[in-house]
């Protein structure tokens, strides 16, 4: 008998990575518009997402989030059936970087180490509560404990890993 055949599988190329800018988290109205959770400054300067399968027609700030209109969505019942997608746009599509700047989905999933040389676990959430950003870093056991993404708590990261001060360790 023969091993199955395999095709080897081209590298991702981080530059066509998908990123998500906002989410779908329901319907407004009847006409087909959505309520979007943003997580973008500018989301109106994109117009195609998800590999050109929607359109963004225009957005306007809503009470309890953006509420944007999609060509492709014409009814209440298609805007519904959105909840919870994902609006992406490709990382090449991102204005570049300046230094000390990050895009979020950069740090979700780095592994934390203490300037000790400790792991400490994994980035899993981001948040921002008006004061700048937070990190939430969840440790083997599944504990979670948030630390500032400042110098003091966060003295350094990269692409591979991020650097924690010991005394901001809960």
């Amino acid at each position: 008998m023969l091993p199955p055949k395999t095709t080897a599988q081209p590298p991702v190329d981080r530059a066509d990575a998908p990123v998500t800018l906002a989410v779908v988290i329901g319907a407004h109205g009847v006409a087909g518009e959505v309520r979007l959770k943003v997580f973008s400054d500018d989301l109106g300067s994109y117009k195609i997402f998800n590999g050109g399968a929607l359109t963004l027609k225009s957005t306007r700030h809503g009470s309890n989030g953006t509420i944007a209109r999609i060509a492709e969505v014409t009814d209440r019942n298609a805007a519904e059936a959105m909840r919870g997608m994902e609006l992406t746009v490709p990382r090449s599509a991102l204005p570049p970087l300046e230094d000390g700047e990050y895009y979020h989905t950069d740090l979700l999933g780095l592994p934390v180490i203490s300037t000790d040389g400790e792991a400490l676990g994994a980035v899993v959430a981001i948040d921002d509560f008006g004061a700048g950003d937070v990190i939430e870093v969840e440790r083997p056991t599944g504990k979670r404990f948030m630390v500032p993404m400042n110098g003091e708590a966060v003295p350094d990261w990269n692409g591979d890993r991020m650097l924690v001060d010991p005394a901001w360790i809960v």
